[in-house]
């Protein structure tokens, strides 16, 4: 196995599992304990898991979710022009998916008047976009009570009904490596499935998501255009190489 393809096998073992011995890790993919030692000692420093006495566990952290309210204050000018950025690219009367999140809320206001059809499984979008004349399908499902996100099998079994012209997501963290990730893995179904029925998909995430990695993969880089504010140089090089990105400046 590569390197990569070693690391993604241990996360996918991590999420089944929680814990897992190396001596199971080693066996699993054929490398030797010192190469298994040196794959979870990169993944802890990338915050992925937490080395434990002979094996590893997912860090309960990556796993946590923090409520609207907490997210709503963070990075706040920061999301406010990116969620400008993005709504600027959908045209006069184009259907779009708009994600539940902080980010994508804020683009509501600068969508009114272009005659948008949104289908959303955010519950806090409502309100604001009917506010703003645009006309609005919410999908079913259970409603996670920090995110106010629809989610579960509900919410795919409705939103498979639909097609959309662009599709705006929101990432916990985005990775050159480990791409677009979310903490709960519900959430990352919606978002992956309406990447698939878009034409264009577009990750909004502010500079703080840069470099993390939550618990479950939404996407690779590749798949969705990212739309961010100022990263470090390093940082931006290693995501421009995956994807297109957009950063906005003040």
């Amino acid at each position: 196995m590569l390197t990569t393809e070693r690391h993604e096998w241990i996360m996918d073992l991590l999420r089944q599992k929680q814990t897992v011995k190396i001596s199971e890790l080693v066996e699993g993919t054929g490398a030797s304990e010192s190469t298994i030692r040196r794959d979870l000692t990169e993944l802890e420093a990338i915050n992925l898991l937490e080395r434990i006495h002979g094996g590893a566990t997912i860090r309960d952290r990556n796993i946590q979710e923090l409520s609207v309210s907490d997210k709503s204050v963070k990075n706040e000018q920061e999301k406010q022009r990116i969620a400008a950025v993005a709504a600027g690219l959908v045209e006069e009367g184009e259907f779009i998916f708009l994600d539940a999140g902080t980010t994508t809320f804020r683009m509501i206001p600068f969508l009114a008047g272009k005659g948008t059809v949104v289908v959303t499984n955010g519950l806090t979008h409502v309100d604001t976009l009917i506010d703003h004349g645009i006309t609005t399908y919410l999908t079913g499902g259970y409603v996670k009570g920090k995110t106010r996100a629809l989610v579960g099998p509900q919410a795919t079994v409705a939103l498979s009904e639909y097609r959309f012209d662009r599709c705006f997501l929101g990432a916990n963290g985005f990775h050159p490596e480990y791409g677009y990730t979310t903490p709960d893995p519900e959430e990352a179904a919606v978002k992956k499935l309406a990447a698939s029925l878009s034409r264009r998909t577009y990750v909004v995430a502010d500079h703080s998501k840069a470099g993390k990695v939550s618990f479950t993969k939404v996407l690779p880089l590749a798949s969705a255009g990212l739309i961010t504010d100022s990263l470090d140089a390093a940082m931006m090089e290693a995501v421009e190489n995956e994807t297109t990105v957009k950063v906005v400046t003040e």
